[in-house]
């Protein structure tokens, strides 16, 4: 039966170590194939197909993977080495799955809607978790959880993640008590207090005269 998933075409390759740069020169990207019921394989896939195919699925997209023209075979993705400078990829793991075995992964989440606290009263919106840790089939495995930021109704809520709404067979294995999000109020500057107004400083005495109280004052002319 075929499925509507993605192909990847894959070749076996010998080539291994240092010797796998002149692969990538040539528009080839390197890569190894396991699972938990498959022998680790050294693999090559040509760059571009990867690149277009990285670009249209997600991280916990189920593809096909085709290695040597024979009956393709469920993938994920499992792991991507990018070259630091040019972000090319420069390695991809595939992690072949049996479609009946749970899997454990991260699944990103993506704040929805417009939080009161932020709109109305100028807080500022705190993600301070990116991912869940969740189990599923590898066919129920979700790309994204919604964090629902309209539920943020002032600065004293915070979502959990037993807030959060996963589709039907998935389990999160996240505490469900760790919080995932609040609103922060804004920074309130605080107004300097005015310096006190300086005393005005004592007037000279004219030229001549005598300063009130001075030591050794002149005596009344003759």
């Amino acid at each position: 039966m075929s499925s509507d998933r993605p192909v990847l075409t894959a070749t076996r390759r010998e080539v291994t170590g240092k010797a796998v740069a002149r692969l990538r020169r040539a528009g080839q990207l390197p890569a190894v194939a396991y699972g938990h019921h498959e022998p680790s394989t050294n693999l090559v896939v040509d760059a571009h197909a990867f690149e277009q195919l990285r670009r249209h699925v997600g991280p916990n997209t189920l593809i096909d993977l085709a290695i040597d023209g024979k009956k393709p075979k469920p993938a994920l993705v499992h792991g991507v080495q990018i070259h630091p400078i040019t972000r090319r990829p420069l390695h991809v793991d595939f992690l072949l799955v049996t479609m009946t075995e749970e899997l454990t992964v991260d699944v990103p989440l993506v704040p929805v809607g417009e939080s009161p606290a932020v709109e109305l009263h100028g807080g500022t919106l705190l993600q301070l978790v990116d991912s869940i840790k969740v189990r599923a089939r590898p066919d129920h495995l979700p790309q994204e959880i919604a964090l629902p930021a309209e539920r943020l109704v002032d600065f004293e809520t915070v979502l959990h993640v037993r807030d959060l709404a996963v589709p039907a067979g998935v389990t999160v294995l996240t505490d469900p008590d760790e919080v995932v999000a609040k609103v922060a109020p804004p920074r309130v500057e605080a107004v300097p207090e005015a310096a006190p107004e300086a005393a005005p400083a004592e007037a000279a005495a004219p030229a001549g005269e005598p300063r009130e109280g001075a030591e050794g004052t002149a005596s009344e002319a003759d």
